[in-house]
């Protein structure tokens, strides 16, 4: 396996920049995860990692070696494409074995390679079938032994789950982590599926406008957004616009000190962060409760028309309509590109007036 350097690496189309330029190393044997809105250039850098598309300005490394003008038949890398891309009329076999026939491997070798991919793909007994015989699960494993059976250094996948449902998708993700795992292969995996990207990698990369707003293991990246663009775009967060004062947070529910210059801010919380207490004359009111068997989300609304969303244990399942009062576990607050995070300490205090 090899690492996969892309060193200020740009790309334009039309004269306007989608990359403008930026720096990202994966590590040997490291999955990283490309997360962002659409238009975010996710699959542009994939595609400049694999050879399809040529950067106009920067470097791709790979194992150390410049790939940056190498075709992608030239690299050791393998592309799993979305719509899986095989041949109708060719057997499983034949799919998978098409990449060895061109590089004129021996027949006794590409037979002992496919057969062996099959295997570990878990279709072992499924060469003789035509694609089109297969379900679409099946198919996206055929597609992944293709790019697996060439050994690349680096496997290239670009959203190869999105036609699939809910469950298959997860089940093929927990396959695909499994065999990445197994094999040890440096992958890069472009996704629109925030829960994908937390179940699958070892780190992801939020994109935006063509730059990384944040690149952290995927426990870091919930937890702890580095910017307000993140917060918003990995899961559920409530915000609440504030004022920084001397220090502290000018807001009716969580006044708690905060290491921010004086300001416009806003509070972060998630809704699993929030904890709700039956209080008749409590601040906020229960406009809605969503049952999702695992947790309660109820939705919650202040006097002064503020929304937001917590998460409550099915036992203490709230009514609509009920008032309730709020604490944290944990808040931050955004800046202006600053972010600071409330102590616990302070949250616990706060709790007692809320």
């Amino acid at each position: 396996m090899a690492t996969l350097s892309l060193s200020a690496i740009g790309k334009s189309f039309g004269g306007a920049d989608v990359i403008p330029g930026l720096d990202l190393d994966i590590a040997e044997g490291e999955l990283v995860c490309l997360l962002g809105p659409s238009g975010s250039g996710k699959s542009t850098l994939l595609r400049m990692a694999g050879g399809f598309e040529m950067p106009d300005r920067g470097t791709v490394r790979i194992g150390g070696a410049d790939v940056t003008r190498m075709p992608p038949e030239k690299r050791p890398t393998a592309m799993v494409f979305q719509s899986h891309a095989l041949w109708s009329h060719m057997s499983v076999a034949g799919n998978i074995a098409f990449g060895l026939k061109l590089r004129r491997l021996p027949r006794a070798e590409i037979r002992s390679r496919v057969e062996a991919v099959l295997e570990l793909v878990g279709l072992a007994g499924y060469g003789a079938r035509k694609v089109w015989q297969l379900s679409g699960g099946q198919q996206q494993r055929v597609a992944i032994a293709r790019a697996l059976v060439l050994e690349p250094q680096i496997l290239l996948l670009d959203e190869p789950f999105a036609s699939l449902d809910q469950h298959l998708r997860e089940r093929m993700r927990e396959e695909l982590r499994d065999i990445q795992q197994r094999l040890g292969i440096t992958t890069l995996f472009v996704t629109h599926g925030q829960d994908e990207a937390l179940a699958l990698a070892d780190r992801i990369v939020v994109l935006k406008d063509g730059r990384i707003e944040q690149a952290d293991a995927p426990d870091v990246l919930y937890r702890a957004p580095a910017t307000r663009f993140v917060a918003g775009f990995i899961g559920t967060m409530n915000f609440l616009a504030c004022d920084i004062r001397r220090g502290r947070a000018d807001h009716p529910l969580f006044a708690v000190p905060l290491a921010l210059p004086d300001g416009p801010a806003e509070l972060a919380i998630r809704p699993e962060a929030l904890r709700l207490t039956p209080d008749a004359e409590g601040p906020v009111r229960v406009r809605r409760v969503t049952d999702y068997g695992s947790h309660v989300l109820a939705d919650l609304e202040t006097d002064d028309g503020e929304r937001l969303k917590a998460h409550c244990p099915p036992e203490a399942r709230p009514a609509p309509g009920q008032r309730m009062r709020l604490s944290a576990r944990q808040l931050s607050a955004y800046q202006q590109g600053r972010r600071a995070e409330a102590s616990p300490a302070h949250l616990r205090e706060g709790a007692l007036h809320a």
